[in-house]
């Protein structure tokens, strides 16, 4: 099995719709994970069909047994999240919202009315595609993002390309380089760092490639809208080669890709863009392991447009 994670260091640079493409092109069916918990859309490329959700929890939060409390309002004293308000009836409430599962509160009350309960962040959803299964998450409302829930996304992707015997696994990464964003790396086959010629599109591109040197991970470069600033895709270009990194080419701006996406359609219904990413697809797959098979797998020559 071989693993593709797209990363961006900063969001909006079109590496989900990226992935969404690439995933259309490789011609066989590829397991997809969206790990970008956050503002996970790679979803809405495609219709709904076929979905399984199971719940997802972390943490503990508190619960008052109001048959129990006595209202010393111990709890309360305690608390320094101010999770626990006064209810109605003058008996404390615990606001799941705030409360972080500490248990100071537990420890403190007397009659030992308080329990906590496995808190349920969101859920975990596979659905069918036309390029192969989607595994993505749902968070709940105010509900955080944790490596634990992108690790969950990622066991789910490996376990079915393997139950289905599919080769390639096509991760769609959170931006930045937190907790998140690491959780979705270990052990993947190649990084892709899709970035876009702005300063901050630099800045935030070298730091994401520190990163993948600090733990080896084997990086290469995308460029989209290269051509709204030339003398700054060279200096990304330059960049990215003396951190090691491959790359995999340039991907000119067209305005007719918004219109595109606004229709649910991939990148790939714009001429210009779609011969671009069959370059740079066809360079991604011929670097990973099995180069062979996967070459053959995208119908796609070396040297072909």
């Amino acid at each position: 099995m071989r693993e593709v994670v797209l990363v961006s260091g900063k969001g909006g640079t079109g590496k989900t719709s990226f992935l969404a493409s690439f995933a259309d092109l490789h011609g066989c069916s590829v397991v997809m994970g969206d790990c970008d918990v956050d503002a996970a859309n790679l979803s809405l490329f495609y219709r709904a069909g076929g979905r399984a959700e199971e719940p997802f929890t972390a943490g503990y939060r508190a619960e008052i047994d109001s048959d129990i409390c006595t209202g010393c309002l111990a709890c309360m004293d305690v608390c320094r999240f101010g999770a626990i308000e006064l209810g109605k009836d003058d008996l404390p409430r615990v606001n799941r919202i705030s409360c972080e599962g500490c248990r100071a509160c537990a420890v403190v009350c007397p009659p030992q009315s308080i329990r906590f309960e496995a808190n349920r962040v969101g859920s975990v959803v596979q659905q069918e595609t036309r390029s192969g299964p989607l595994v993505h998450a749902r968070l709940g409302i105010a509900q955080g993002n944790s490596g634990k829930l992108v690790d969950r996304v990622r066991q789910r992707t490996r376990a079915i390309a393997e139950d289905r015997g599919i080769d390639l696994v096509l991760l769609d990464g959170p931006p930045g380089i937190g907790c998140p964003v690491h959780a979705a790396l270990g052990g993947t086959d190649l990084a892709v760092a899709v970035t876009e010629p702005t300063p901050s599109g630099l800045h935030d591109l070298t730091r994401l490639l520190d990163l993948l040197s600090h733990f080896k991970i084997r990086a290469g470069v995308l460029v989209n809208k290269w051509d709204l600033n030339p003398p700054l895709t060279d200096d990304i270009e330059r960049a990215s080669r003396e951190r090691g990194a491959q790359l995999f080419g340039r991907v000119p701006f067209d305005g007719r890709v918004a219109w595109a996406l606004a229709q649910g359609q991939t990148p790939l219904a714009v001429d210009p863009i779609r011969r671009a990413l069959k370059r740079a697809w066809n360079e991604i797959v011929c670097t990973l392991p099995e180069t062979a098979a996967g070459c053959a797998s995208t119908g796609i020559s070396a040297h072909q447009v």
